[in-house]
């Protein structure tokens, strides 16, 4: 098998005069041609197509050195050799020329010469495994640089080999994860996935995301979350800019994104930066992002690909390099089938697209939020609140039920802690705070249900029982319960209730006593005709 080196020119390091002494000292291009341990067959020099005349004398001398090797030159021509961008395509377009056969060839890539950013490429390209070979470092012996010989090394890249190292990414993909879910140990593993992938993207990209879910799912904080995960990883330098885009609307929309000079419009007195220019370096929330304007959107679109766009009013393009991250919880889809969004954009932002599930879609991480909000509230207060068992036994009953709609989602919950909390004494929620928040709760949700015979009555029902009584009867009896009250409290006396309550059966009977009958059925539930009628007027 031929032994093939790839290397750069080294404009300082290879250059060691023109006159015999260059022989005398250490080259480490030429050095590699002075090992013991291993021949080389063929020699590929990479060098900047300005430094031709260094690398045809290195050439040449690699021939005098080895008669018979193959030294060849390939030429770059990047215009910035510190430019990652350009040195990395000019030397990936080296790697996708040269034909490389690794059933005849050993491949060793010298990463001694050329600058930090041509090293760090060619590292890439080998671990990419572009190259298919191994790393090698050459260095002077003992550190003289006058002795021609040096040493060399050669790099294992087999990352497995090293399990330190496997775990400790591992560990930092583990902590970031955690960080993006606010350190919550969430047990819905669709989510805990979805998550994980978000991590991924989050470290690795900086196209746009989308992220779609109802009210309430978490898409803002999850937005913050990835800015302040990405600035620490040292990716952004700018700020998190936030808009919830239904607030934008006509001249305001355009001014607040994309800025105005003076004078744009009536009112513009002074110039304005816009959102996407204060987003510069940055990342970029647009909340709800189905509800800008085709004009807005248009101009958006243009932000996105080329980074640039016109300010209000301006005859000059201003630019800023940002990462947009969209929500909406909008079928975005069928907003472009109505004329509403372009299809354009969303081709754009639809890259990575995640949908947050609702907190009735992972109730099983229920109660790990539910600490989360009671440790925010300790931090945010300064003192520790927590349930005694029966309640918390009692609220999860009912955060688990069918009626707890849950509307809001994770605000909703993060409403019903705090205001637990807050009434809380002594630090500890009891049965009764649980019982007035599951009063409270049902009452707001009760506009969203459907009017069906349990739903519709709860309102009056709970205005005579409370709600831990109710609770112990079956949806029927609340039913019949229900209209049986709403008959009690239209008539003036007990009497009354029974002939309309009984109009049918009482003629078939030879001595009626409606009454009875009514205040009997009402006993069942604890309660007298008397407090039917005054609890009316409560």
């Amino acid at each position: 098998m031929k032994t093939v080196v790839i290397g750069i020119l080294g404009a300082r390091l290879d250059h060691q005069g023109l006159g015999q002494r260059r022989w005398h000292r250490w080259r480490p291009s030429i050095s590699i041609l002075l090992q013991d341990q291993f021949p080389v067959d063929k020699f590929l020099l990479l060098y900047h197509a300005n430094e031709r005349d260094l690398a045809e004398l290195t050439l040449s001398d690699m021939r005098e050195l080895r008669p018979g090797i193959d030294a060849v030159g390939y030429a770059v021509n990047y215009e910035d050799p510190w430019d990652f961008g350009q040195v990395y395509e000019q030397l990936h377009n080296f790697t996708r020329e040269y034909e490389f056969d690794p059933e005849r060839e050993r491949y060793l890539v010298h990463i001694t010469t050329g600058t930090h950013v041509a090293q760090i490429c060619l590292f890439l390209l080998v671990e990419a495994n572009f190259i298919p070979g191994q790393l090698l470092q050459t260095s002077p012996k003992d550190m003289q640089r006058n002795h021609a010989q040096g040493s060399c090394l050669i790099i294992d890249l087999n990352l497995t080999r090293y399990d330190q190292i496997a775990m400790r990414f591992e560990r930092e993909a583990q902590e970031a994860i955690a960080y993006l879910k606010s350190g919550i140990a969430t047990r819905n593993t669709a989510f805990n996935a979805l998550i994980a992938q978000i991590e991924q993207v989050s470290i690795k990209s900086t196209a746009p995301i989308l992220i779609t879910g109802a009210t309430g799912a978490g898409k803002s904080q999850l937005a913050k979350r990835i800015y302040e995960l990405k600035k620490q990883r040292g990716q952004l330098s700018g700020r998190l800019v936030e808009v919830n885009c239904a607030t934008l609307r006509g001249d305001n929309a355009m001014s607040a994104l994309f800025g105005h000079v003076k004078g744009a419009y009536t009112g513009a007195a002074h110039e304005r930066m816009g959102l996407l220019r204060e987003a510069h370096k940055g990342l970029l929330f647009l909340d709800e992002i189905g509800e800008l304007g085709l004009d807005e959107q248009a101009m958006l679109l243009r932000a996105i690909e080329d980074k640039t766009f016109m300010p209000l009013g301006s005859d000059r393009e201003v630019s800023s390099e940002f990462q947009l991250i969209a929500g909406t919880n909008r079928h975005l889809a069928e907003r472009v089938k109505q004329g509403l969004f372009r299809e354009d954009l969303l081709a754009r932002i639809n890259l990575w697209s995640y949908t947050l599930p609702s907190l009735k879609e992972r109730m099983e991480d229920l109660e790990p939020n539910i600490e989360h909000e009671l440790q925010q509230f300790a931090y945010k207060m300064g003192h520790k609140v927590s349930f005694n068992q029966d309640a918390r036994a009692k609220y999860l009953m009912f955060a688990h039920a069918s009626e707890a709609l849950w509307q809001a989602n994770f605000r909703d919950l993060n409403s019903s802690i705090t205001r637990m909390a807050t009434l809380a004494s002594g630090g500890r929620i009891t049965e009764d705070i649980v019982c007035g928040e599951i009063v409270r709760l049902r009452s707001d949700w009760s506009s969203y249900q459907e009017p069906s015979s349990d739903t519709a009555d709860l309102p009056l029902l709970l205005q005579i029982l409370d709600s831990d009584a109710l609770e112990q009867i079956d949806v029927f009896d609340r039913a019949q319960l229900a209209a049986v009250i709403r008959v009690c409290r239209q008539c003036k006396s007990l009497a009354e209730a029974g002939r309309t309550l009984f109009q049918v059966s009482r003629t078939q009977k030879t001595s009626a006593n409606d009454s009875h009958r009514v205040r009997t059925y009402l006993q069942r539930f604890g309660l007298t005709f008397e407090q039917v009628q005054t609890r009316a007027g409560e």
